[in-house]
């Protein structure tokens, strides 16, 4: 008798504790449906994934918008220290030989009051040349942008250069030098507007 109490007592929690979880179970089953057919509740969630998906479009748009922008000043950037390097070889390159398709090509590297000031003084220069017989090469060491103004069209580049001058008699004569040009964007691509010798910086005590 003793061991059937005990087991009676026994059993009774398990089926009671099973019943309650059946029911909590069964109402929470309930809850979640309802609130899945609750309009608001759709309305809500719809919103949160849009929200999410219109967040990451932006910043994909943001970034792609930033490394657009960088890509365009990189490719201006090179355009101009590529003209500004040859307009500056140009400019220091003269064949006695070739006397008017150099000066030419001065021209043709040349924009604003630099370009009037070439084409005023050409005769007079080209006859200095012509007495001299002079040959001058000039070959690019390194250059770089110092400035870029993208929206005004303007640049600036500082170019090292090795310069060759050789005469008649004697030995070529060779200098190195650094200069600085100023460029404008023209029709025809980045050309010269000014040129000259880039100061040497002083020592300090």
């Amino acid at each position: 008798m003793a061991r059937q109490r005990t087991a009676r007592q026994g059993t009774a929690p398990e089926g009671t504790g099973r019943e309650g979880t059946g029911r909590e179970g069964t109402a929470q089953a309930g809850a979640v449906r309802a609130g899945a057919r609750n309009p608001l509740v759709l309305v809500a969630l719809a919103l949160a994934v849009c929200a999410a998906g219109a967040a990451g479009w932006g910043g994909w748009l943001r970034y792609e918008a930033t490394h657009d922008e960088a890509a365009a000043f990189a490719r201006t950037r090179d355009d101009a220290l590529a003209a500004g390097e040859q307009a500056v070889q140009n400019m220091n390159t003269l064949d006695h030989r070739s006397l008017e398709k150099g000066l030419d090509s001065w021209e043709q590297s040349t924009t604003g009051d630099l370009h009037s000031q070439l084409v005023d003084g050409r005769d007079a220069f080209a006859e200095q040349i012509a007495e001299a017989k002079t040959v001058s090469t000039a070959e690019v060491l390194s250059g770089a942008v110092t400035e870029l103004d993208q929206r005004a069209g303007r640049a600036g580049v500082m170019v090292a250069l090795r310069v060759t001058v050789t005469a008649p008699k004697g030995e070529p004569a060779v200098k190195e030098s650094r200069l600085l040009g100023s460029l404008t964007r023209t029709a025809g691509g980045w050309k010269l507007s000014a040129l000259g010798q880039a100061p040497v910086g002083g020592t300090g005590g």
